[in-house]
């Protein structure tokens, strides 16, 4: 993982904001007032644009065989900031509490500051003259690029904020007679009015520069393209309503009684499973398993410790000298450093506790400190000392190849990330162990260094930690790995697309509530979570802890591999990304339980591949890849697709892994429609690119071009243009290659006759 976490650093390097501050206020810890551990339940929506630097590359091979899916999964999303109601089938349900359209935001990404009009605007097309990626996965609030699209009250604008409006109607009108001027077509003037009130919404709307998707197409599909988007640039989002989209719980059938089968792994009690009652371990006593199929537990009667004795050497239990260590009590983290380095005594030149120092002597106030060392840290060791009484039954290892469910009680993944917290899990500190090809989860790697990240991400799980200990916790989380064996043929794939709500705004974990919310994962999951990174995946890892769990067993996901976790709970709010995030307060998951006691939450973590070339990524055997992926995560066996929630999706595997944005939304609407799900997709505050998407998305349905010609088409784009091209970039976008050749006849053609004989074409090259 050393490789890993330098690849962390190197790519999180690269989207570090101009003005990040190194010195992080002190907050207050104290029970009366707004602590670090548990603060007040508030639910203000902040800025937070989050995103994905995974470390790791997943290798690219052959498939075949048939697909093998998991029956029972009862896989469930989230609801938040929402009315209970109940639904049809019984289960207690969440549902918007003020159902219908919702009125049209007038910013992207709304700042909540002292000064109410102080708006953020996210476009990736702000005004020329500015430089800014073409690709990312997440634009933070505090980048450069939104820094220079902030925009002001009255010192910038008329009182009727119609000066952004009226420079985006300037650009479009240009852009027309460009247009007008560059082909035969004879149109009058295009006459543009935008009133007062219009002008107001389009102020965050981003640039009104046209996608150069459109360059190139025939000239009254350009012509139209301009008039929809002068129509919709003011929008915040497009395409269906979400509101309209599937969400869990309500979109789920009843769940069968949960039981042991063998591809699944139950360690409770189930004939006691009831709501509100602490979920009982199973079996009774402490099974113990030293093997090469379970997770080596550090109370294991074999985790053995070598000592010095008066015959010269011999071993003791380990477990007996973390006893010994833990319980000797801690007046300060140099106390803790000592504790673990006395069962860690091979590492005790290496690893590093100068974050966790810091943190207690320089970030805290006194009473907090007071408080973390009387109360908080005495509490976690007590926690993760009754690992043999919570953990009866031997963890199974999901290794690759396997597709295996594990369901583990809350206060089991408790116990199990207070050992990891103090380091107590045997044989993982080193690749050259039998965990080599699985994530690290002792916590040595959050303790070093000066970084304020880590100082950030130990108040965000100490959080965590307080809460747990002071309340046990009620549900149960449910572990799959999933194996894609028998991927569809996409070449001759029939399925239309299916419906879309994209949006420039918000967040998957927020709007995307009750959907199945996409992690933009590492091959480890979990990528730098309990090291320096801090982006997309990281941050949903600690502000959701028991995702972290899922590291102590869960071997490196293979190319056709998926992981979906089912029932965390979010304990943090957060603001900022990367160098810029800051833990605000403790927040109260109110996200309804299925009958199995989960929250419905959802997550599925898929890794994308990294590209060294922007070219590389077009190549067939790339897309393809990225397809069943994709689909690897979305599909169901055996579900009936009006019970599967929406995808919650946006930028995966771009940004810092090289991927096109355009190129992989694509991907995604592809996967999901074969899987027979909707999808609600954010560009994160990129308004240009929620443009493009939706107007390729609507040329598509309304052309009914099915998955199977895009996938051609995508192949044929590969062949004709980017094997001989000798740039960095095609000069020809994806996105205007489709346009092309799905407007012209001889693709049209091909279309009718693939619907009435079932065969894909292939199209020329119509340039």
């Amino acid at each position: 993982m050393d490789e890993a976490m330098e690849c962390q650093r190197s790519v999180t390097a690269d989207v570090k904001p101009e003005d990040v501050k190194t010195d992080v206020p002190k907050t207050n810890l104290t029970d009366d007032k707004d602590e670090l551990f548990c603060g007040p339940q508030t639910h203000d929506k902040d800025c937070v644009i989050t995103g994905d630097t995974q470390d790791d590359v997943a290798s690219v091979n052959s498939m075949g065989g048939r697909s093998v899916g998991l029956e029972d999964s009862g896989l469930a999303g989230s609801g938040r900031n929402t009315a209970q109601t109940h639904s049809s089938n019984g289960q207690k349900s969440k549902r918007p509490s003020s159902p219908g359209p919702h009125p049209v935001k007038t910013t992207c990404v709304t700042a909540h500051s002292p000064n109410p009009k102080l708006t953020l605007c996210l476009s990736n097309s702000p005004a020329k003259g500015v430089s800014t990626p073409s690709d990312v996965e997440m634009l933070s609030p505090d980048s450069p690029v939104c820094k220079t699209l902030l925009i002001n009250n009255s010192a910038d604008r008329g009182r009727d904020g119609s000066a952004c409006a009226k420079a985006q109607v300037k650009e479009a009108q240009q852009f027309v007679k460009d247009s007008a001027s560059t082909s035969s077509a004879k149109e009058g003037v295009l006459q543009v009015a935008i009133g007062t009130e219009d002008a107001d919404i389009a102020e965050c709307s981003g640039s009104s520069d046209m996608s150069q998707d459109l360059i190139g197409s025939q000239s009254g599909a350009t012509f139209e393209s301009v008039s929809f988007a002068l129509h919709t640039m003011d929008r915040g989002w497009l395409g269906t309503p979400i509101d309209e989209l599937n969400r869990m719980p309500q979109c789920a059938p009843p769940l069968s009684h949960l039981k042991v089968v063998p591809n699944h792994t139950v360690t409770v009690r189930t004939d006691l499973l009831r709501e509100e009652d602490v979920p009982v371990p199973y079996p009774t006593k402490f099974k113990d398993a030293w093997d090469d199929v379970s997770v080596k537990m550090p109370c294991s009667e074999k985790n053995l410790f070598p000592m010095e004795t008066e015959d010269g050497g011999g071993v003791q239990s380990r477990w007996e000298l973390i006893h010994t260590a833990l319980q000797g009590g801690f007046k300060s983290s140099l106390d803790v450093r000592d504790a673990i380095l006395r069962y860690n005594t091979a590492h005790a030149k290496r690893w590093d506790f100068t974050a966790l120092n810091l943190l207690c002597t320089e970030y805290l106030e006194h009473s907090e400190v007071q408080h973390l060392f009387e109360a908080v840290l005495p509490t976690m060791v007590n926690l993760a000392l009754s690992a043999p009484s919570l953990c009866t039954m031997p963890i199974p290892l999901l290794k690759s190849r396997m597709n295996h469910s594990l369901t583990l009680s809350q206060e089991q993944i408790a116990c199990l990330l207070a050992n990891a917290f103090f380091c107590t899990f045997p044989r993982r500190n080193s690749r050259k162990s039998e965990y080599c090809n699985y994530p690290e989860i002792n916590f040595y790697r959050l303790f070093e260094g000066s970084s304020p990240r880590k100082i950030e991400k130990l108040k965000t799980l100490l959080c965590y930690f307080r809460r747990v200990t002071q309340t046990r916790p009620k549900g149960l989380v449910t572990f799959t790995r999933q194996v894609l064996s028998d991927p569809p043929n996409w070449e001759s794939s029939q399925t239309q697309l299916t419906r879309l709500h994209i949006t420039c705004e918000g967040t998957i974990e927020d709007d995307g509530y009750g959907m199945l919310q996409v992690d933009f994962a590492n091959r480890f999951v979990g990528g730098g979570v309990t090291g320096h990174g801090l982006v997309q995946e990281e941050i949903r890892f600690i502000i959701n802890p028991e995702l972290i769990v899922s590291r102590l067993f869960t071997e490196a996901l293979e190319y056709n591999e998926c992981l979906i976790i089912t029932g965390t709970e979010q304990y943090s709010k957060y603001s900022g990304y990367a160098e810029s995030y800051k833990w605000k307060e403790s927040h109260k998951d109110e996200t309804p339980r299925d009958d199995w006691q989960r929250r419905c939450i959802e997550i599925v973590a898929i890794d994308a591949l990294k590209y060294r070339h922007f070219l590389e990524q077009f190549l067939p055997e790339k897309m393809s890849r990225e397809l069943n992926k994709a689909y690897c995560g979305f599909f169901r066996n055996n579900a009936n697709r009006k019970h599967l929630s929406a995808v919650a999706t946006g930028n995966w595997g771009c940004g810092a892994f090289g991927g096109d944005t355009r190129l992989k939304a694509l991907i995604q609407l592809m996967a999901a429609a074969e899987a027979g799900r909707d999808v609600a997709y954010f560009t994160f505050g990129d308004a240009q690119l929620m443009r493009d998407v939706h107007e390729m998305h609507a040329f598509l349905t309304e052309r009914q071009v099915t998955v199977g010609t895009l996938y051609s088409l995508l192949n044929q784009y590969s062949s004709l243009v980017c094997r001989n091209c000798r740039t960095a970039r095609p000069d020809v976008s994806l996105y205007s290659f489709i346009y092309e050749n799905v407007s012209s006849p001889a693709t049209a053609i091909a279309s009718d006759s693939t619907r009435n004989s079932g065969i894909s074409p292939v199209t020329s090259d119509s340039h």
